[in-house]
C-alpha cells in the first residue's frame, strides 16, 4: 500500500505546508500539481525521495512540467492541467493520460475539487490549497491496482 498527499494551486500560502508537515512525514508520496509549487521547497529540501513537484501556469520553472508516477501497479500521470484546456472539459487530459499507459490523472488548475472517470481514466483533482473558497487536498492510497481517493477540507486558519 502507498499513501500520497496531494495538492495544488496553493498560490504563495508556504502555511499550508507547515499544517500539513505530519502528513508529509507519515505518508510515501507527496506531489503538488502547480502554481505554487515553490512552496514546498523546504518539504522537498527534506523529503527529496518522495517529493513530486509540478509547474503550473503562474510558475517560474519550478518543478517537471509533466510525469508519471508508479504506485502498486498504477500508472499516475500528473500535470496542472492548463496545457490540457481542463476548465472545458477532462477529454485532452484523459487522452494524454492514456497515451501514457496510466490509469488515473492527476491535475490542478481549476481550483475546483473532484474526480470523475473519463474514457477509462480516472482524474483526480484535489482543489486548491491556496485561498479560495473551500481550501483542500487530496490524500490518495494505491493498493493492489485500486485508487482510493479523499478530498479533505483544509483550514488555513
Amino acid at each position: 500500500m502507498k499513501t500520497f498527499v496531494v495538492l495544488s494551486d496553493s498560490h504563495g500560502r508556504r502555511g499550508v505546508a507547515e499544517k500539513l508537515a505530519p502528513l508529509f512525514a507519515e505518508n510515501d508520496v507527496i506531489v503538488h500539481l502547480g502554481d505554487g509549487s515553490s512552496d514546498l521547497r523546504e518539504v522537498f529540501s527534506q523529503y527529496p525521495e518522495k517529493t513530486y513537484l509540478f509547474c503550473g501556469n503562474c510558475d517560474f520553472a519550478y518543478g517537471a512540467e509533466e510525469g508519471v508516477l508508479e504506485a502498486e501497479q498504477v500508472r499516475i500521470f500528473c500535470c496542472h492541467g492548463h496545457k490540457y484546456g481542463v476548465k472545458s472539459g477532462l477529454e485532452r487530459l484523459a487522452a494524454r493520460a492514456a497515451e501514457l499507459d496510466c490509469d488515473v490523472a492527476l491535475y490542478g488548475h481549476t481550483h475546483k475539487a473532484g474526480s470523475e472517470r473519463v474514457n477509462g481514466v480516472l482524474c483526480i483533482n484535489p482543489g486548491s490549497a491556496g485561498a479560495y473558497a473551500d481550501p483542500s487536498y487530496c490524500y490518495l492510497v494505491v493498493h493492489r491496482g485500486k485508487v482510493t481517493e479523499t478530498v479533505v477540507p483544509l483550514s488555513l486558519e
